[in-house]
């Protein structure tokens, strides 16, 4: 499995984070990420198509993407802001990052069945202009 490394494509006009095409949940322990990772493996999803963030480096990465004072500078039409400090939030309270990425035909019903006896604390999958509520 990969480590999270914030691509230039994961972060919109604005520079907060927004990784597009993909779901990014948060667990409280890394055994639950990496429990939630294998599950996912085995229902099909590519080695590849998963990334894991241990709560210091996605904290740094996404804040390093999501600049606390930006909503000072320019208004925002969406949540995408508030999604990037709550993200940032659980990482400081020592949750690790799964990021998937999300191919067309990987539904987000099918990924929260997949995983429905994990631990997820927090998850968000990322469309075109829409951040839809996973937990």
């Amino acid at each position: 499995m990969k480590r999270f490394h914030l691509d230039p494509g994961m972060t919109n006009m604005r520079g907060v984070f927004y990784p597009k095409g993909h779901m990014v949940l948060m667990f409280p322990t890394a055994q639950d990420a990496l429990h939630a990772a294998e599950l996912l493996r085995q229902d099909g999803v590519a080695e590849n198509d998963l990334c894991l963030a241990d709560p210091g480096e996605f904290e740094a990465q996404v804040a390093d993407a999501s600049d606390d004072d930006d909503d000072l500078l320019l208004p925002s039409v969406g949540t995408e802001g508030e999604t990037a400090r709550r993200f940032r939030q659980l990482a400081r309270q020592g949750h690790h990052a799964l990021i998937v990425h999300a191919a067309a035909g990987l539904s987000s019903d099918h990924v929260l069945e997949v995983l429905r006896d994990t631990h997820i604390s927090y998850g968000q999958r990322y469309r075109f202009l829409v951040i839809e509520d996973l937990v």
